[in-house]
């Protein structure tokens, strides 16, 4: 069995100091791995990259994470994600990490993801520079994810991101902010290669629950959406019909 901690979208500030870490020290007790799904920071400045990378610094077990949009906000995104490799986390963008857990492999592809839209009301590559640039950036950001995806090898294949693969766990979001939240190309090139989970933040009022198009199961991790530290997910292999269990952290509730 392979125990995932997920959780999204942790906005620390300077004022977060010690906030998270008291969580995350008994952790091993409940998870083998804990992935991030973007939005580390409130703003993305250099305090609060520091603040992060103290709070995740040297956990129990392997810590990766995406970025999100408020860790780019002041264009030190870069720095924080050196912030937190020097703390020992693992920060992918279009990369895998592959893990050893219990006699099995976890394989992990990650992505910030960006915008777009989903079927039916997308934006396209056409008109102004700007929404060219828009569109051109989602695609790119799909095309590696997709490449990482298809390079994983393990029992079980996880996918983390911070904007929206599908428009189902955005339910409850304004429906004019959608473009803003995610695109299907995300999903698309998950869904090519295929995968056991999709985990992504982003949605503070969204749903947690969805699925893509082609079956893999997706899982909003915001803590808004979820209300806990992280939520759990376990990966039974031998059981093809029941490959993900979930459980709150609260509790450890099936």
């Amino acid at each position: 069995m392979i125990r995932v901690a997920a959780v999204g979208d942790i906005h620390l500030g300077t004022d977060s100091a010690g906030s998270l870490r008291s969580e995350l020290e008994d952790i091993a007790e409940s998870a083998d791995v804990l992935l991030i799904a973007g939005d580390l920071t409130n703003t993305g400045t250099l305090e609060e990259a520091d603040v992060v990378a103290r709070e995740l610094d040297s956990l129990p077990i392997p810590t990766v994470v995406v970025l999100g949009n408020h860790d780019y906000h002041c264009g030190n995104e870069a720095h924080i994600r050196g912030r937190l490799e020097e703390a020992g986390v693992i920060v992918l963008e279009g990369e895998t990490a592959e893990f050893d857990v219990n006699g099995l492999r976890l394989a992990v592809a990650g992505t910030k993801g960006f915008g777009g839209g989903f079927a039916g009301a997308h934006a396209t590559e056409f008109g102004e520079p700007e929404m060219k640039n828009f569109v051109r950036h989602t695609k790119e950001l799909a095309g590696r994810l997709s490449d990482a995806v298809e390079s994983m090898d393990g029992d079980v294949k996880v996918v983390l991101m911070h904007y929206a693969p599908i428009s189902h766990t955005l339910r409850g979001e304004p429906p004019e902010i959608y473009p803003f939240l995610g695109s299907y190309l995300l999903g698309e090139a998950v869904d090519v290669c295929g995968a056991d989970l999709i985990l992504h933040g982003h949605a503070h009022r969204g749903v947690e629950k969805g699925v893509t198009p082609g079956g893999i199961l997706v899982r909003n991790v915001a803590q808004p959406v979820i209300r806990h530290v992280y939520n759990l997910y376990h990966f039974h292999p031998a059981r093809q019909r029941e490959r993900v269990l979930e459980a709150r952290a609260s509790g450890h509730q099936d």
